[in-house]
């Protein structure tokens, strides 16, 4: 019972790693993917997006958005999709003052003096791309090469 647990447990672990990919996407909404054109079904199928492509095509071609803008342009509406992704940042160890037996008050700052942990590692998140829609159709889009 132990070791079906913990392979259950080392199961879920790995899928959570996984990356959703354009075909899994489709797979958990094919009637959103059937009532797309022919064309853009080919796009999504390969990831890539084009203009005049739905908010569904795009949702399965490049997944959901990590964050959503909405605006106006003449009498249109717009929306912006901004997707994101992180990279490592290492940071130098941080050391912390602590009150000294000659300075209970922390009345001076003794350069050097205290402890820290490091180094250290934070996810710093950076845009990968957007995709500008007019009236819910891709009017343009860019992605870091």
């Amino acid at each position: 019972m132990k070791t079906l647990m913990l392979l259950l447990l080392i199961g879920l672990a790995l899928a959570s790693c996984v990356p959703m990919t354009p075909q899994a996407r489709i797979d958990q909404h094919p009637e959103k993917f059937n009532h797309l054109s022919t064309q853009h079904q080919a796009l999504v199928r390969q990831g890539k997006i084009a203009q005049g492509m739905t908010q569904d095509a795009v949702a399965l071609a490049w997944g959901e958005p990590a964050e959503r803008f909405a605006g106006t342009k003449g009498k249109a509406r717009t929306e912006r999709w901004d997707y994101e992704d992180s990279r490592p940042l290492y940071a130098a160890p941080s050391f912390y003052d602590y009150p000294g037996p000659y300075d209970p008050y922390h009345r001076h700052r003794h350069q050097g003096e205290g402890w820290g942990m490091g180094p250290e590692m934070v996810y710093v998140p950076y845009r990968t791309g957007s995709v500008w829609f007019l009236d819910d159709r891709v009017e343009s889009w860019e992605r870091v090469r």
